[in-house]
């Protein structure tokens, strides 16, 4: 790292100080002078500034509009409010599928098959090579991947795509064996391996994939144990749940990250409970938090938590955004839809975060 000091702040002050600023901003600054322009390629910066956004989530939710059938995406910052969030730097009509570390990754509407993983901030992007699994009614239902994930390794600055579900020869019912495809950046190459399972999943529990540990994991239909990929032996393996957790009707149950652990969430009528993985290998979980659901009762059958930190909560209900603010106990609407939503906010909400990663 080269001299960063202007003589009147320390060099690491200011490290710490642009390693605070929104990704764009930042690299707006890169014309300001030399020093500050080769900073944003300083691996040490990019790892700092990476492991800052940690603390900051936002969530990002694509609006159908009923009206022109044209879909729009929006950016809900907890500090910043809500933004326009553009992706038209693909050069293409997309669907985010899967959000990870500040990547997504996105399919094509237009063509089948076509994949891209993409960082919105610096507006860079990786169009994937096709893979030689076809057709893709083999996957069952919709002629899609049952489960897609993305996992984004910022230390290393690589990631895996994943496509998984049930094989379908045309014209028959699912035999059984549950395919799974695996994109390796290093490798810019997919793979892929069968096993047998019969796992169900609800279209909120397909989204709400959870990073952690060099494993994806998913929360089952029936939040019965949470099925977990691990990379490090491409090995599918069951989690359990919390013991303590309360199952039964006017109970649902959401996985999601927290601070890099596993998190449980359930809601019932009147209590929000979070608990976190606090040790991973043996199965400790604790709860952390109990949220009373008083002062939104009418909101409750149809909220969904989205992302989450240790300060606060993002919520989504068929036409709003929420967030809970855990310190001061208090409710804060974020955004509500001002016109007729072909889908509930909650039905392609995404967590995300601002990162310096890079997809290429």
């Amino acid at each position: 790292m080269e001299e960063l000091g202007d003589g009147i702040f320390p060099e690491e002050v200011v490290i710490q100080i642009m390693a605070r600023l929104p990704v764009k901003s930042l690299f707006r600054s890169k014309a300001v002078c030399k020093l500050w322009y080769m900073l944003s390629s300083d691996k040490y910066f990019i790892q700092l500034y990476n492991e800052i956004s940690r603390k900051s989530h936002m969530i990002l939710v694509e609006i159908l509009d009923s009206s022109d059938s044209k879909s729009s995406l929006i950016c809900v910052d907890n500090l910043r409010g809500v933004s326009e969030f553009s992706l038209d730097f693909l050069n293409d009509r997309v669907k985010v599928r899967a959000s990870c570390n500040g990547l997504l990754c996105c399919s094509s509407i237009t063509d089948k098959g076509v994949l891209y993983v993409c960082n919105p901030v610096t507006r860079k992007f990786r169009l994937l090579p096709r893979t030689r699994e076809r057709p893709v009614t083999r996957f069952y239902p919709d002629g899609e991947a049952t489960l897609v994930g993305l996992a984004s390794d910022s230390t290393f600055q690589k990631f895996n795509v994943v496509l998984a579900g049930c094989h379908r020869t045309f014209g028959h019912r699912p035999d059984g064996r549950f395919i799974c495809l695996v994109f390796d950046s290093e490798l810019n190459k997919w793979r892929k391996f069968i096993s047998y399972q019969d796992d169900h999943f609800t279209h909120m529990n397909k989204n709400q994939v959870v990073f952690v540990n060099n494993a994806l994991h998913w929360l089952t239909a029936r939040s019965s144990y949470i099925l977990v990929l691990d990379f490090s032996c491409d090995f599918w393996r069951k989690k359990p749940l919390p013991n303590d957790l309360v199952y039964g009707m006017g109970n649902r149950i959401y996985l999601l990250d927290f601070n890099g652990f596993l998190s449980i969430i359930q809601i019932s009528e009147a209590w929000m409970k979070i608990w976190v993985l606090r040790d991973y290998w043996i199965d400790d979980w604790r709860m952390v938090d109990k949220v009373s659901l008083r002062c939104i009762r009418g909101m409750v059958p149809g909220i969904f938590p989205i992302s989450q930190t240790s300060e606060y909560v993002f919520l989504a209900t068929h036409k709003q955004v929420l967030v809970y603010h855990r310190r001061s106990q208090v409710w804060k609407e974020m955004y509500t839809v001002k016109h007729s939503s072909t889908f509930p906010l909650w039905f392609s909400a995404y967590a995300y975060r601002s990162t310096m990663f890079s997809c290429n």
